[in-house]
């Protein structure tokens, strides 16, 4: 049986992703969280990878590394700063030279689609990135760290996801699906861009885990959309969680074009999978 090290354990993606792991492979799970008790193939290390760690206290026979993990302070700048540094980008480093170390074949890294910027465009993974002036410190982070991963190549294969709008059961509310639900409910106003706000192609949780899977065993290196195949706008969104929760949402529209996030996902569904999944099946999971 092969052996996954994995971060993030305990966020969305990685709680989803274990079990369907553990299926065929023993996994390593470095997760914040303490006292988490192990169960059949999945082996759990406490980490806090925005505090001074060492790569010595990980397995040393691993055959592909995941690294999920990102910092919950993506909006808190410039106040955790190093934090937010730490965990996106001092983390994926020391992680690089402990799998170059240890002999590891693959490295997974999840980075995000927002380092494309925004536009009218379905951004594909040959599109021009966006200038690093406008990116902000979060995705400046993801960035750093998908230049320090492609340095690595000669050593194993290299795989950058870039998630666009990942959502489920029991993500945290200051997310953008769980946030625009809650102001729904609490009748808060949502701003648009324009009348309809910008379009973006979400990806359920479910959907997005299938793909890292099938990562695992996909040779070569690349850079890969993660998004669902729905393109939505905000406004189509919200809409959808009014029906669920048979409340009107209060919009607020602002007199300027949308700034659009959407992906093009061919490459992910000829290389990893076609989602299965759509917005208005799965939204009740928020609710």
């Amino acid at each position: 049986m092969k052996n996954i090290l994995i971060t993030g354990a305990n966020g969305l993606i990685g709680t989803s992703l274990l079990p369907l792991l553990a299926e065929e492979y023993h996994v390593f799970a470095i997760t914040s969280q303490k006292n988490t008790q192990n169960t059949k193939n999945i082996t759990f290390i406490s980490i806090d990878l925005s505090k001074e760690w060492n790569t010595a206290v990980l397995p040393k026979n691993i055959d592909s590394v995941i690294h999920l993990a990102q910092s919950a302070y993506f909006r808190d700048f410039p106040e955790k700063t190093q934090e937010v540094f730490a965990v996106n980008t001092g983390s994926t480093l020391k992680l690089l030279h402990y799998a170059q170390q240890i002999g590891v074949k693959k490295f997974i890294y999840a980075s995000s689609g927002g380092v494309y910027g925004n536009g009218e465009q379905h951004f594909s993974e040959d599109s021009p990135l966006a200038p690093s002036g406008d990116l902000g410190f979060y995705l400046s982070t993801k960035l750093c760290s998908e230049i320090l991963v492609e340095s690595f190549t000669k050593f194993f294969d290299i795989i950058t996801l870039r998630f666009f709008f990942v959502y489920g059961k029991n993500q945290k509310r200051s997310m953008l699906i769980p946030r625009l639900v809650d102001s729904v409910k609490e009748g808060k106003k949502i701003t648009l861009q324009g009348q309809n706000g910008i379009k973006i192609n979400p990806i359920y949780v479910d959907d997005a885990v299938i793909c890292i899977k099938n990562a695992v065993n996909l040779q070569g290196t690349h850079k890969i959309n993660v998004a669902g195949k729905e393109v939505l706008s905000l406004r189509q969104i919200v809409e959808t969680i009014e029906i669920a929760i048979d409340k009107k949402a209060i919009f607020e529209i602002q007199n300027q074009e949308a700034k659009n996030l959407v992906a093009n996902i061919e490459k992910m569904e000829n290389l990893l999978y076609k989602t299965t999944y759509i917005f208005s099946k799965t939204i009740n999971e928020l609710i």
